[in-house]
Formats: C-alpha cells, structure tokens, sequence
C-alpha cells in the first residue's frame, strides 16, 4: 500500500473509465481506475480526462506511470490522486491476442468474487472497505433499459460556465451529453442471489451515442445497446463485471457496487 502522506511513482494498467461527470469543484470528470503491477486495485480521481492533452489520454488497457498521493477525503483504500497531470507517461497497451485475451485473463482475474453478499459484506467491514473488484455472474437474467434526465444538473453547468473552462479561445470545450438513460443487468451469483446493477462505463455511453448517429432513433439505438451487452456479451462471452462503489452511498447503500466496466473475452472451451 502506498504512504498516505507523499505521493510514489505509481504503475498502473488501466482497465476501468466511467462516463464523464460534471462536478461543481472540479469540472467534467472521468473516474479511472486498475491494477498495479502486484495485482492490487487502485482508484485513480479526479482526473479531467478529456482536458488532457491528447499525447496524455491513455486508453483501457494501456500502462502509465504518474505520481499518486492517498485521497485522504475518500476513506477507501483504493483512492488515490495524481500529483500532476501533465506528468503522466503512456506505457504498453495489452492487445486481445486474437479475442482470447490471454494476458489480460493474467492480469484482470487473480481474485474473483462470486458471491454478491460476501463482496458487500467486503466493503462495510471496516478494516477492508473493499471497494473495486472483480466480479463473475453465474447467471444473465436481463439487460434492463431505463430513460431518465438528458440535462445536466444546472447548478452544475452554471458552474462550469463561471470557470475558465469554456475560456480557452485556441481549444474552445464542449461539455459531454448526458446519457438519456440507465443501463442495467439483472444476474444471479453463485449462491441465487439476483441483483440489478446500473453501468456507468464510458464505453457503453459511447455505444450509445454510436449507434444513435448510425440508426438516427433512440429505440433503434437502445436496441443495438442490449444485442450488445446481452446477446454478445452475457451470452457468448466470458463476461465478467469490474464493480465499484461511489465515496458517498458507500457505507450507507443495502448494495453500494455499481458496474464501472466490462470484461468480456471469448469463452474458453473445455477439452476433455
């Protein structure tokens, strides 16, 4: 674990990034998280991903060393802050060598959750707080799809407005669409337990935002969402969830775990 009080050089293969959010203190924000090189999670916020210059913009499954400090407000273990932004180096990218994903499988699944209840009863233990984990349903039983808000909180953006965000004359910024619904699964853990989780992954914001520029409908657009996430991923996949939790519901929510992204490489088969 890192010391709390001054920042270490950190590696780290990312694997997670959440769809932006806009926060009145910090602005647009994207949560990031992965595995360092011991196979232990860290969480990796605030970052304003999309204000990075580009030659700074890793992508999911890429290594990069950047100096991280304890985020002393986050009481979960797994939080961390970087120093300096501009300070981050891109590192390798672990390709999916042909789907079967055989080194990402060695560096995503050294410890998989099973059960439901045992991970929650993980993060309210307070000498855990586990927070990030990887996840296996033994079961899909739906992908669930819901509309809500298409705008931002208000108060938010009038935030942004005040700042020097939308200042920048040479590299003018538009802030992300909000995504005009809830994604979700509905599965089971190896004990039966069902759960509905929502999905906050960037990649599933952007299917979305893909397939509606492609089918012009948000029905056509939703649909080609589920074929996705259902027919291909949970049914034809080696489908795993990264689960996280958010700082605010952690110690409060029955089930405090979201799903902040996914896994998903080609079934292995089985020789007998």
């Amino acid at each position: 674990m890192l010391p709390t009080c001054k920042a270490a050089r950190t590696k780290v293969l990312i694997t997670v990034k959440t769809y932006p959010t806009l926060s009145v203190k910090y602005n647009e924000l994207v949560c990031t998280a992965g595995f360092r090189e011991d196979g232990s999670w860290v969480r990796i916020y605030p970052i304003p991903f999309r204000c990075l210059d580009y030659d700074k913009r890793y992508l999911k499954y890429q290594w990069i060393e950047l100096d991280l400090v304890k985020n002393d407000s986050d009481p979960r273990p797994e939080s961390f802050k970087p120093v300096d932004y501009e300070n981050i180096i891109l590192g390798e990218k672990v390709d999916t060598d042909g789907r079967a994903w055989t080194k990402r499988r060695e560096l995503v699944l050294c410890n998989v959750h099973l059960s439901m209840d045992d991970l929650i009863a993980e993060a309210k233990d307070k000498s855990k707080v586990t927070s990030l984990a990887v996840f296996k349903p033994t079961e899909i039983i739906d992908f669930v799809i819901e509309k809500t808000t298409h705008e931002w909180d208000r108060r938010k953006v009038e935030a942004l407005d005040q700042g020097d965000l939308f200042k920048q004359s040479e590299n003018p910024f538009k802030v992300v669409k909000k995504l005009p619904f809830i994604f979700s699964y509905v599965f089971k853990d190896e004990s039966g337990k069902k759960s509905t989780l929502m999905i906050e992954d960037w990649e599933i914001g952007q299917l979305y935002w893909n397939c509606l520029k492609r089918k012009g409908t948000p029905k056509a657009a939703c649909d080609d969402v589920k074929k996705k996430y259902l027919d291909d991923f949970a049914f034809k996949k080696d489908l795993h969830y990264f689960l996280g939790t958010t700082r605010e519901r952690h110690f409060i929510a029955k089930n405090p775990f979201i799903i902040i992204g996914a896994f998903y490489p080609k079934k292995i088969m089985k020789s007998y």
